[in-house]
């Protein structure tokens, strides 16, 4: 298939085995997680001078996670945190982990506020390929595509919105040119690391710096 521009945080299903890029074997849980048809995340690095893909495999321990490429012509499917987003309406109320039931409770309150936004990290992961990764005490990770600052009103109101959730929220800002961890920002507004896929730089404005 020919995917669209991919971001990072994008999940893919690929018809080849990633290679890791240490250039040592992929371990025995990655190799576990490919033939269990799991998918592999978009991170943040540059393309390789092939078009490989930068991605990252991931099993179900907390420390299993391995850095690898993939050839984009071995993509077969792509599921952004957009996408699934969408599907967050099919979660139950009594879902049994606080990550999805938080989840379900933000969802319409995300959509009111007019931005793109996803989960990510192991909700989106389980959403997308129901495969057991969520524990009791796992934390919600999400992506917002947030393309200008937000003015005071709209950061107040997401403050308020993620001051009191079931679990805890990692809140992950996309710019379009980088990403950067919401509660970072607040703490220290003028002083911002933005990743990017040449790296992370500490910045003064994420929205305009390096754009």
């Amino acid at each position: 298939m020919t995917p669209t521009p991919l971001r990072a945080h994008d999940l893919l299903w690929v018809s080849d085995t990633p290679m890791a890029t240490d250039g040592m074997p992929l371990p025995d849980w990655a190799i576990t997680a490919c033939r269990q048809g799991a998918p592999v995340v978009v991170r943040r690095a540059p393309r390789g001078s092939d078009g490989a893909v930068p991605v990252g495999l991931r099993g179900g321990a907390r420390h299993e996670r391995c850095a690898a490429t993939v050839a984009a012509r071995a993509i077969t499917r792509v599921a952004s945190p957009e996408a699934l987003a969408i599907t967050t309406a099919s979660i139950a109320a009594d879902a049994p982990f606080a990550a999805l039931r938080t989840l379900r409770a933000l969802a319409p309150k995300l959509d009111a506020l007019g931005w793109a936004w996803g989960p990510t990290g192991g909700a989106g992961f389980a959403l997308a390929s129901g495969l057991p990764v969520l524990h009791a005490d796992s934390d919600l990770d999400l992506v917002l595509r947030m393309p200008t600052a937000p003015s005071a009103a709209q950061r107040d109101q997401l403050v308020h919105m993620l001051a009191e959730t079931e679990c805890r929220v990692d809140l992950q800002i996309d710019t379009g040119h980088g990403g950067f961890a919401w509660r970072d920002w607040l703490t220290s507004p003028h002083q911002t690391l933005l990743k990017t896929d040449h790296g992370p730089h500490l910045v003064a404005d994420p929205w305009s710096d390096l754009a």
